[in-house]
């Protein structure tokens, strides 16, 4: 709910609905009550962030979390948090969904609340192309390449998504795997998912593997969608020994579908992630992953927005490296199980 929201349904203006949700005299009793009543019933919260940050606009960072189901993304904005604190900058954060456009949430933002600068953690291409020279105030995209992009106010701070994940690849092939699945995001929209796809078909091309799009799903980045496509997968792909997913919020999901379906993992199925979350480590089988390093990169994000706001240097773009994590989801194909052999057969 907003405040339009609230003054649509208690019938006063959104200007005395803003006077009385933050204190302000000059309102009546009668309209206080109508319009805290719509709030009470409604369960409304006053973003204090948000206050604080159009208060103190000349000193505030406004951070865009494209999706809400991301733990990649919950633990770099942690950092960010602690970060930001230090500085004395007040922030915002505001989510938009995997498939909105953070481009024009955030010339929202600019223009209610005219933040010094923007961190967006995730983004899509397209968007930044069609919208983002709106924007100018300093920013920084995160878990995305702008370099290409060419904006004198854009640095950027990612991870190398398409050597990571050939690495992924050639680690399942060195297992013994051809018959590999990939579960992965829209790679028409997400600018890390289609540099993790290049990646992998790069991988099959020096091993000779048809890079058919039979073995690909395409889901949102999170435990059900994970879920989803690994069924849809196995429909697809009975053949498959192993499946890399492009996050392992999505590989944690299929591991469950894997076993809803009565199989192992990794006896029957190997499978590999990708970004390293916390949660992976305590799975059992533990996830072999790609790890992001998240704090270096909210720390060099807020190092180079800082920069900027300053006036210091002009637009970089920094790639974090990474590291690949070998726990317990994948193993050697083993060609002599039974269950293979009737699954083949």
């Amino acid at each position: 709910m907003t405040i339009k929201d609230i003054a649509r349904e208690s019938g006063y203006g959104a200007a005395t609905v803003s006077r009385v949700l933050n204190g302000q005299p000059n309102v009546s009793e009668e309209a206080k009550n109508k319009i805290m009543d719509v709030v009470r019933r409604n369960n409304f919260h006053v973003n204090s962030n948000a206050r604080r940050l159009k208060q103190h606009s000349s000193t505030g960072i406004a951070v865009v979390v494209k999706g809400s189901k991301n733990m990649l993304f919950s633990s770099i904005l942690e950092r960010l948090q602690s970060l930001l604190a230090k500085t004395g900058y007040a922030f915002l954060i505001n989510y938009v969904d995997e498939s909105a456009d953070e481009v024009l949430e955030a010339l929202r933002i600019c223009g209610e609340l005219r933040p010094e600068g923007i961190i967006f953690l995730g983004g899509d291409h397209e968007n930044f192309k069609r919208s983002f020279g709106g924007i100018g105030v300093p920013c920084v995209l995160l878990t995305s390449s702008a370099k290409e992009l060419g904006f004198p106010n854009l640095s950027s701070v990612t991870t190398d998504d398409a050597f990571a994940a050939e690495c992924a690849i050639d680690h399942l092939v060195s297992l013994g795997h051809r018959n590999i699945g990939i579960l992965g995001g829209y790679v028409e929209k997400s600018y890390p998912a289609a540099r993790r796809y290049m990646g992998c078909v790069r991988a099959f091309e020096r091993y000779s593997i048809p890079a058919d799009r039979s073995r690909v799903v395409a889901s949102k980045f999170s435990l059900t969608d994970g879920y989803s496509a690994m069924e849809r997968l196995l429909d697809k792909r009975p053949d498959i020994t192993a499946v890399f997913a492009m996050s392992d919020v999505t590989a944690i999901g299929a591991i469950r579908a894997i076993r809803d379906r009565g199989l192992r993992v990794p006896e029957d199925i190997s499978v590999i992630g990708f970004d390293g979350i916390e949660l992976g480590s305590y799975l059992t089988p533990k996830l072999t992953t790609v790890r992001q390093d998240g704090e270096a990169i909210a720390a060099r994000s807020v190092s180079l927005l800082l920069d900027a706001i300053r006036g210091e240097g002009g637009p970089a773009h920094e790639v974090i490296p990474f590291r690949f994590f070998v726990g317990e989801s994948a193993k050697p194909l083993e060609l002599e199980s039974p269950l293979l052999s009737e699954r083949a057969d």
